[in-house]
């Protein structure tokens, strides 16, 4: 536990500690796709965690699919940021925003545009989203064109590169949790039969460009991904080839010097290990729903340089504090997790004097 609260070195930045704040949608962004008005107090509430990761969000307006969430493609967003990104520094955190594509997981019902999602193949994932009229379910994308990937690529790169702008420490690919990313390495989202259809190499190609665009943009030591290997949420079928998949896109990225993968660990502890052992950055790892008791044992057992928390964080704004001094946890109001107002947001009581005494 207690090397949790030591410093760590991630890529160009010197962490405070080992805890990060996982990326968590909130569905409170502005119309323009800028951050919501209560954005800065939220995340510079939850700054004394080593990192903050932000919420997903879009690197260009194809890449919405719920509601309200926030973009980062042109000059009005980079300025809602900023004042997030500041309030997280002026209490000496650091801040890597996360660019997720939604890709099939869309509705036109959410979105500006009004247009049906695109996603490497014209398939539907077979489930059901919020959107102004309640629960709908998914319609079928449009199949990306060549040309349309490639403009994808440049996409996130401009992205990249406005979070920086922005004042963003660094950005992570969202390449996890059945988004556009995952939805070309899964055969039962992907059947192009292209170059980024097939093979586990043309699966693989669209987040090996996009991680490089990335680093040509804006440096390595500012580029990080999430991958959740093994996901089977939201129609995405890996394939008897999935671990395979991964071995390759982890060995070519790790070629690249990212500043760290951040992986969401769904329980096989083996392949864990093995992603450690050929991975030589850092290592962010996310357990969903791992009990207080194991807080630190992924750091402890060498298999993580980092754990990152959801909704322990989402309720506990001095999370850090608590954990060092064995206070209780709020627990996390679900019904305020999507869209509202401050209540549920910004207003989750940090410990008292007496507390910490």
């Amino acid at each position: 536990m207690n090397t949790l609260f030591e410093t760590v070195r991630l890529g160009r930045l010197t962490l405070s500690n080992r805890f990060v704040m996982a990326p968590m949608t909130r569905s409170r962004a502005q119309t323009n796709g800028s951050p919501g008005t209560s954005s800065a107090t939220y995340y510079g509430q939850r700054a004394s965690v080593g990192l903050i990761i932000t919420e997903g969000t879009q690197p260009s307006e194809a890449g919405q699919g719920y509601l309200t969430t926030p973009g980062i493609h042109d000059e009005v967003q980079v300025e809602g940021w900023k004042e997030t990104i500041d309030a997280v520094h002026a209490k000496g955190g650091h801040i890597f925003m996360q660019l997720m594509h939604a890709g099939r997981m869309s509705h036109p019902d959410n979105t500006p545009h009004g247009t049906q999602g695109v996603a490497p193949s014209a398939i539907a994932p077979g489930a059901q989203m919020f959107t102004r009229s309640g629960m709908q379910d998914i319609p079928a994308p449009r199949a990306l064109t060549t040309a349309e990937i490639a403009q994808t690529v440049q996409d996130f790169r401009h992205a990249a590169r406005l979070a920086i702008e922005a004042g963003a420490d660094g950005v992570e690919i969202h390449g996890a949790n059945a988004y556009l990313v995952q939805q070309f390495f899964a055969p039962s989202a992907n059947q192009r039969t292209d170059a980024y259809g097939g093979s586990i190499e043309n699966r693989a190609r669209f987040a090996l460009e996009v991680a490089r665009a990335i680093v040509d943009e804006i440096g390595a030591d500012r580029t990080a991904i999430r991958l959740s290997p093994g996901l089977t949420h939201y129609g995405i079928d890996e394939g008897p080839e999935g671990k395979d998949l991964y071995r390759y896109l982890v060995t070519e990225l790790d070629t690249l010097g990212l500043a760290y993968v951040h992986l969401l660990h769904l329980g096989d502890d083996a392949f864990l290990r093995e992603v450690r052992g050929m991975w030589n950055s850092r290592l962010i790892v996310n357990r969903p729903g791992r009990p207080r008791d194991a807080i630190g044992s992924d750091v402890a057992a060498g298999l993580a340089d980092m754990e990152s928390y959801g909704q322990m964080v989402l309720a506990n704004p001095d999370f850090v504090e608590r954990i060092r001094t064995g206070a209780p946890l709020n627990e996390a109001r679900r019904e305020f997790y999507y869209g509202g107002g401050d209540e549920g947001y910004i207003d989750y009581a940090p410990l008292s004097a007496d507390e910490i005494a």
